[in-house]
């Protein structure tokens, strides 16, 4: 009798080292769970954010910066005061009483155009012909204008427009020296520079942009005059 109470006692002792044993071991249903972005395959970075409104800007070149600014090229064998402003008019966006009536000037220009938009350019100067304005894809390496040859072989060229006093309209000093429009089957928005050439070399640049067709039409003057310092 004695030796079946001590074999039971014994497996009563058995069964509760047991118990004791899986109480104290962690259990996989209460261990704490990783935050949902912390690490591996939960981790998803807010590319939304991203690439947002701010997804232009992210193309936006390096030199690209607007200003409405005429960068004057001066060098020894040009006149810069050749061209001492110029006022550039579209037929989309802005009013005339506005953004389009400005004065000719060499700070204060109209730099942002929608493509399929005539740009017509009324320049202060004193000379009736050779003036052209070169319309290429920006270029960060500004300097390259002040000895290029400018040719419509040139990389990224976009078109020309030759500036001549318009003598043989009824009135002249009214009537624009010439225009263009970039057409969007041939030309993608973005940043483009205006590179005004007298006798073939460079006299000024400004950087401009142009919008999608019909982008700038609803804007007022004063949206688009934020744009054009943006």
């Amino acid at each position: 009798m004695k030796k079946i109470l001590a074999i039971a006692l014994a497996l009563f002792l058995f069964v509760g080292l047991i118990a004791c044993k899986d109480n104290n071991s962690p259990s996989s249903s209460n261990a704490p769970n990783p935050p949902a972005n912390s690490e591996g395959e939960n981790q998803k970075p807010d590319n939304a954010a991203a690439s947002g409104s701010n997804s232009q800007e992210s193309n936006k070149p390096d030199g690209a910066k607007l200003s409405g600014e005429l960068s004057i090229i001066n060098l020894e064998d040009r006149d810069p005061s050749i061209l001492r402003g110029v006022r550039i008019y579209g037929n989309q966006a802005g009013t005339l009483e506005g953004f389009n009536g400005k004065k000719a000037s060499l700070t204060d220009v109209r730099d942002v155009f929608e493509l399929g938009e005539w740009v017509e350019f009324y320049p202060d100067t004193d000379a009736e012909y050779y003036l052209r304005v070169w319309v290429l894809k920006h270029r960060d390496d500004q300097e390259y204008y002040n000895n290029c040859k400018f040719s419509d072989l040139m990389p990224n060229f976009a078109t020309y427009c030759d500036l001549h006093y318009p003598v043989d309209e009824e009135n002249p000093d009214e009537w624009c020296w010439g225009s263009f429009y970039l057409n969007e089957s041939d030309c993608e928005p973005g940043y483009y520079d205006f590179v005004f050439t007298y006798e073939g070399k460079a006299i000024a640049v400004l950087q401009t942009r142009f919008y999608k067709c019909g982008e700038l039409a609803s804007k007022s003057d004063a949206e688009l005059e934020k744009l054009m310092r943006e």
